[in-house]
């Protein structure tokens, strides 16, 4: 079994929102549950080993809207939130993520060292990632804050604007170049970052964006959960210029497994074979070389195909792409050692 660590997933709001409704979170991911992706059971029965878990703050106005008669969609971007009703869900849900660690159900790292170990223990090697940074201030102050509990990579924008930058629509067909790129503050917030060590993730931002954070940061280019804009015209997708840059940084993009990502329909439609996720794969990695290919499941944030259903399914990817000629040493890299050697860069880690 290929151990897998993840570049993204939301179970931390599948967490959140399930204990608004009376339920224990932390009893939810130890015991197990038939809701959304990612336990403890299943992480196992799949090679989960750990991965970037995201604080994210859902927009109550996001309804994805329906293809027309030509399968085409744009849904509108989200109305900007407000900062301190951000704040206090993050809040909540690092809570959350710290009452996990403290319980032993995962262990929240903040080096690879941490992550290496917790895999090697059988614990779920938890990170603490940020999607869309309405819970910090143009002034930065909450941004220390979060990084000394544990934070160590963010998104500036999600699918929606705000004070740090615009992000992109779930549209079909569309390209990336949605609109404007990194406010000032957001300028500000990666140089943050930069000096900080912690990971900027560049999944949701518009293309000016993409360009905005390349030519201002120090380290290699992340799209933890992107994929080929060529094979699938989404606009959250990456267009071959991206890619070469993300090469040329020697960073990273990991493969999203919604569906809506993969089909070159650009449907969300959970029939989805796994051959899709394959040559969205074999493609990358043509491109951008098997060291810039990693995983980025977006587990409970997304419909993702039926045969692998939640993280459980997850060696069945593995199998495909050892069917598709993948061996051992390059599905090592593709699940695991690509994201833990593009952390220890952005971390400051020495060599």
């Amino acid at each position: 079994m290929q151990a897998v660590f993840d570049g993204h997933n939301d179970v931390l709001l599948r967490l959140w929102q399930h204990a608004r409704g009376g339920t224990d979170p932390i009893a939810e991911f130890i015991e197990g549950t038939d809701k959304g992706h990612i336990d403890v059971p299943r992480a196992r029965a799949g090679g989960l080993a750990g991965g970037l878990c995201a604080i994210y703050i859902p927009s109550g106005d996001l309804v994805l809207r329906t293809p027309d008669r030509n399968g085409h969609y744009v849904t509108p971007l989200s109305e900007p939130l407000d900062r301190l009703p951000s704040l206090v869900t993050a809040i909540e849900l690092a809570d959350i993520a710290m009452r996990l660690d403290r319980a032993g159900a995962w262990r929240l790292c903040r080096s690879t060292g941490e992550i290496r170990r917790a895999m090697a223990d059988g614990i779920f090697a938890a990170v603490l990632h940020m999607e869309g940074c309405e819970a910090i201030g143009p002034d930065l102050a909450a941004l220390e804050t979060f990084h000394a509990a544990g934070l160590r990579s963010l998104g500036p924008v999600w699918s929606r604007h705000n004070v740090f930058g615009h992000g992109v629509p779930f549209a079909y067909p569309s390209s990336p170049d949605t609109g404007p790129g990194l406010t000032e503050a957001g300028f500000e917030l990666v140089r943050a970052c930069n000096r900080l060590g912690i990971l900027i993730d560049l999944a949701h931002i518009t293309e000016r964006g993409f360009w905005d954070v390349a030519e201002t940061t120090d380290q290699p280019l992340v799209a933890s959960h992107s994929n080929a804009h060529v094979l699938t015209p989404v606009a959250r997708n990456l267009t071959d210029r991206q890619l070469d840059a993300i090469r040329e940084s020697r960073g990273l993009v990991g493969l999203n497994y919604a569906t809506t990502m993969l089909r070159a329909d650009g449907q969300e439609n959970a029939a989805t074979p796994l051959s899709d996720m394959v040559r969205h794969v074999d493609y990358m990695v043509e491109r951008v070389g098997i060291d810039c290919v990693a995983l980025g499941s977006d587990f409970d944030g997304a419909t993702i195909p039926e045969e692998i259903a939640d993280a459980a399914g997850n060696q069945k990817l593995v199998a495909a792409l050892r069917s598709a000629g993948y061996g051992d040493g390059e599905l090592t890299r593709i699940c695991r050692e690509n994201w833990l050697r593009v952390l220890g860069e952005a971390w400051h880690e020495a060599a």
